[in-house]
Parts: C-alpha cells; sequence; structure tokens
C-alpha cells in the first residue's frame, strides 16, 4: 500500500495537537500511542477512561421489510429475535464456515438494524453485503460517521459531565440518542464503556468536552491491543481469520444453539461437520513464563519438540503484570495447564495454556 492510499481520521488534526505518535494499521493513519506512553495509557483505561478514536471501522445501516432476513443469510444470527436496542456479537462467515469479519448487530427498530464492522474488513464487508441484499428487499447504508470509544469504570459519570445520559443503556444495547447518533454501551477493554457514532462536527464539540474531563485521556492503538488481548478478545486477521471458523475460535457462544442444528446462514453446512467431527485446533489463552514477551507468529511446541501449534496475538499485560499471549493450539493439548513452548528466534520459552480472560471483565451488565 503506498502512502498516497493511506486513509486519514477525520479528527487526524487533534491528535496531531495530543502529541500522537501515528502508524499504519488496515491502511489507515492511526495514533499508535500519545505522550503518557502505553503503560500509563492502559492503566489510565482501567482505572479512570479512555478515549479512543476508533472512525476506522465502519458503520452500516440494514433497513427495510428484508433486513432480518438478510442479516440471517450472512450471519449465524436470529435477527428478528433481538429485542429493539439490543446487540448482538456475530460474523460474516464464508461457505466454508471461516470467519470473514466478526461484528456487533443491534437492532434500532422493527426493519432496521444498525452493523458495526471492522477497519481492514469495511470495503469487502460492504460488497459483501450489497451482493447478498440482492435477494432481499431491503437497503444497505454505509454511514459517514466520526466513531468514539470511550471505555473505563468512569466512562459513564464522564460522559454524563458532558451532557450525555447513559443510565438506561444496558451492556451490549445500542441507542440513536440524537438525530445521526449511535451509542451502544459495550468495548474491546473488557471493561464498562460506549461507543458512539456522530457526525464530525458534534464529535469535536463531545471530545472537547471530554478531554475537560481529568479523568479522560486519549489512548492509542497499542493499549487497545494490550486491552483486549488481557480481555481475551479476538483481533480480526490475527486470531480470527477466513482460514479459522467459530468452533475451532471458541466463539460458538455467538451462535444459538438453534441455528446450530437449523440455520440457513452461509457456512451453515461447513459449520455443522466441523462441529460432529470437533476441531482439529482451538483458541487458548498463553501465559509465558518470566518476563519475555512471545509474539504473534512464534511457533509452539509440545514436550517432545513436535508442533503443537502458533501464537495469533502477544504482548506485555500491564494490569495482568506479565506478558499475555493468545494462539491456537492441538485440540488434544487445548486444555488450561497443559505445558508447551514457544520458539521465539531459536529460543524455547515455556508457556502455560491458560484460560482466558486474563484481565476479569467488568461490563454493567445490570
Amino acid at each position: 500500500m503506498t502512502g498516497d492510499d493511506t486513509k486519514h481520521l477525520p479528527l487526524e488534526d487533534l491528535h496531531t495537537a495530543a502529541g500522537a505518535r501515528f502508524g499504519a494499521f488496515a491502511g489507515w493513519s492511526m495514533p499508535l500511542t500519545y505522550p503518557a506512553g502505553v503503560m500509563k495509557e492502559h492503566l489510565h483505561t482501567r482505572e479512570h477512561a479512555g478515549l479512543f478514536d476508533i472512525s476506522h471501522m465502519k458503520l452500516f445501516a440494514v433497513s427495510g421489510p428484508g433486513a432480518a432476513a438478510l442479516l440471517n443469510r450472512a450471519s449465524p444470527l436470529d435477527a428478528g429475535a433481538l429485542e429493539i436496542s439490543q446487540s448482538k456479537y456475530s460474523f460474516f462467515l464464508n461457505e466454508a464456515a471461516g470467519i470473514i469479519d466478526d461484528l456487533i448487530v443491534t437492532r434500532l427498530g422493527a426493519e432496521r438494524f444498525m452493523v458495526v464492522a471492522n477497519a481492514g474488513n469495511a470495503v469487502e464487508d460492504e460488497k459483501h453485503l450489497r451482493a447478498l441484499a440482492a435477494d432481499f428487499d431491503v437497503k444497505v447504508d454505509a454511514l459517514d460517521r466520526v466513531f468514539l470509544a470511550i471505555q473505563g469504570p468512569e466512562a459513564w459519570a464522564a460522559l454524563s459531565r458532558a451532557g450525555i445520559e447513559t443510565g438506561s443503556l444496558l451492556f451490549m444495547h445500542g441507542i440513536e440518542p440524537k438525530q445521526n447518533w449511535f451509542m451502544s454501551r459495550s468495548g474491546y477493554t473488557g471493561e464498562d464503556g460506549f461507543e458512539i457514532g456522530l457526525p464530525e462536527a458534534d464529535a469535536r464539540a463531545l471530545v472537547t468536552k471530554l478531554l475537560e474531563d481529568e479523568r479522560v485521556l486519549w489512548i492509542g492503538l497499542a493499549a487497545r491491543d494490550s486491552l483486549r488481548l488481557e480481555a481475551g478478545l479476538c483481533l480480526h486477521g490475527q486470531d480470527i481469520t477466513p482460514e479459522i471458523d467459530p468452533a475451532s475460535a471458541g466463539l460458538m457462544w455467538a451462535i444459538p444453539k438453534d441455528l446450530r442444528a437449523g440455520g440457513s446462514f452461509i457456512g451453515a453446512d461447513a459449520l455443522r461437520s466441523i462441529l460432529e467431527r470437533g476441531p482439529s485446533q482451538k483458541r487458548v489463552g498463553l501465559k509465558p513464563d518470566g518476563r519475555q514477551p512471545v509474539r504473534a507468529g512464534a511457533a509452539l511446541f509440545d514436550a517432545d519438540g513436535d508442533p503443537a501449534g502458533h501464537v495469533t496475538s502477544g504482548g506485555f499485560g500491564p494490569s495482568a503484570g506479565h506478558p499475555v499471549a493468545m494462539g491456537y493450539a492441538t485440540t488434544p493439548l487445548a486444555n488450561p495447564g497443559t505445558k508447551l513452548f514457544a520458539d521465539v528466534r531459536g529460543t524455547k520459552i515455556p508457556v502455560d495454556i491458560s484460560s482466558l480472560p486474563f484481565t476479569p471483565h467488568r461490563y454493567r451488565k445490570g
């Protein structure tokens, strides 16, 4: 990808003014860290409130009499069973049940849904949805919004001080608090938090208000990665890819039981046969011994030196206080407590398979 093709955030000037260090991610120029640094940014989010610019992600409004039917075809989801304002984690699967993307679908009305998709797949997701939509009475709109996330135990209080009440919004629900606004209570950190999609002018005003609050700090992509890794959450393109199915990824909890048996979503037959024979590998948490982080791409071996899997995400967990990683282990070995070895530049680092998450989730569910 040449520099000329790089996409820029609408609020890039605010990040530059805040001293952000930028780097490339999924075709976008993204703030990686701010002057506080990744460790402080990470811990501040866990203790107070972190503000993330996630405008690289894409919002799609799916509306019309065929909206639920389209989503049921595109995803292993019963869209019609969602209550108004309820959100559900789901996927677009290919015919082999590989994960094209993971997404969050929110029901906003009888025939209106919001789909939040990942940056790297936004173009492909839109093409995929539009191609499927041809068979349904439905409209797919890619929305032009700034998308912000505010995460952490004081996120609700900071929003309240900025004039946005969140009290009635529960975890995994989404609403339209104002015209052209979408707000959901979920997040990618394991903490209580919110995402707000809104027009740029509104976003600039909201950011100004939020940053006047000493509890709120800009957080970059580096801390976003360590936060989600501690929370045991997948990054598409690393931990889940079009080559990995939901059973291997340990994400079958997102697919209702009746749909596993009888759903007609894309990839349903392939997923049923994977479930019948059992996946050959499973996603696991990995806790390296000592202080040396084990990074994505490292091969895993068993005690006899035989191949046992590979690492898909890894780094240091500032809240956990030790290196954390995720990856795939062959199914017979994929149990907490199993000892494996990761090859880090020729050195075999002992790693224990660990249950996920490394840091307990603190979502506001009631």
